[in-house]
């Protein structure tokens, strides 16, 4: 059955100086609708690659990625970054929140690219900071929230457009225990209740508990996948 996301034999080098560095090898994968993904892996295995591999911040050195129908793979750097905002919503370990705006306005930052007016685009920050159980906080700017609370921020700015993918790299890995159980509680909300499709890098057994797959890279290729119970 094909997938949502669909990589067929992908491969990425990388050229430093004389020497080339391949750090996916003919990776073949699908990922369904609503699936929430964990990669694991050591260090220097190739998921954060992969992961931008699937979210359009990179291209493959060979191979195809289709996500929704749609190859990205083929598409220059203007057509993939359109792609990018209509179709990805990025979840990085440090917020990357703007130090001078408020939590609603760092919510509203995708939609600046859209033609919603000024109204509609705070209505729909105020929804998505509802969502994620700061409704009462969007008018403090990041350094009045905890770092659990910048990290729902980020995960309310990161949905806003209503994307195809939720890709997360090392969501929780900034964040004391129970700030980052929230923070998973929230995603695992996101894909059961909102049906998103949830990519997520983690070095974390306890994160990749809340996904329904997890997948194995080493050394730049796939090791064998598990189904969370």
């Amino acid at each position: 059955m094909s997938g949502l996301v669909e990589i067929r034999d992908v491969s990425k080098r990388y050229v430093r100086g004389r020497q080339t560095v391949e750090v996916l090898h003919h990776i073949s994968l699908d990922i369904q609708q609503g699936d929430f993904l964990a990669l694991m892996g050591p260090s220097g295995s190739g998921k954060t690659t992969l992961l931008n591999l699937i979210g359009g911040l990179d291209a493959p050195t060979s191979g195809s990625i289709t996500v929704g129908g749609q190859r990205i793979d083929t598409l220059g750097g203007n057509a993939l970054a359109k792609w990018r905002a209509a179709h990805v919503g990025f979840i990085f370990q440090f917020y990357n929140l703007l130090p001078m705006l408020t939590a609603q306005k760092n919510v509203e930052v995708p939609l600046l690219l859209t033609k919603l007016s000024a109204a509609q685009r705070r209505q729909n920050a105020k929804i998505a900071l509802q969502l994620v159980d700061l409704a009462d906080r969007g008018t403090h700017k990041p350094s009045e929230l905890s770092g659990g609370q910048q990290q729902r921020v980020a995960i309310a700015r990161a949905i806003i457009s209503d994307p195809t993918l939720l890709v997360c790299d090392e969501p929780t890995g900034d964040l004391d225990r129970q700030s980052a159980e929230e923070v998973l509680m929230l995603l695992q909300l996101l894909n059961r209740e909102h049906g998103k499709t949830i990519i997520m890098v983690t070095h974390d057994p306890r994160a990749a508990s809340h996904a329904t797959h997890t997948l194995h890279l080493e050394k730049g290729t796939l090791a064998e996948a598990s189904v969370a119970a």
